[in-house]
């Protein structure tokens, strides 16, 4: 399967032209929804996981194979500013928001960037 057929249901990209740091960190999430509550897990994410400090880029996708799945694909400046959104009021909201519709997370790969364009 080809990525362009991952339903793209939001992204917060980075603007600027060019992305490089050898520090950069990567992080992909497979997701669970409890059955039916796809949408509403995928809307608490995508409202209350914005303006992230250091964060490049943050995207969720159905997964066409799974109605109940999700995909999730963050990149960060490095690992530290990943590990420090999670004491933010807004990402500590999302998951408590969120806790309820999550049936099961796996994570599937920690990355290492090596640079990219923005959207």
């Amino acid at each position: 399967m080809g990525l362009g057929t991952i339903p793209l249901i939001g992204c917060r990209p980075n603007k600027t032209k060019a992305i490089e740091n050898a520090n950069m960190y990567g992080l992909i999430t497979k997701m669970t929804a409890v059955d039916g509550k796809r949408d509403e897990l995928s809307a608490v994410f995508l409202k209350g996981l914005r303006d992230m400090p250091g964060n490049i880029s943050y995207i969720v996708a159905n997964d066409p194979a799974n109605v109940n799945g999700l995909w999730i694909t963050e990149v960060w400046v490095d690992q530290a500013a990943h590990q420090n959104s999670l004491t933010l009021p807004s990402v500590q909201n999302a998951i408590t928001t969120g806790r309820p519709f999550i049936a099961g997370i796996e994570r599937i790969a920690e990355t290492h960037p090596l640079g990219g364009k923005g959207f």
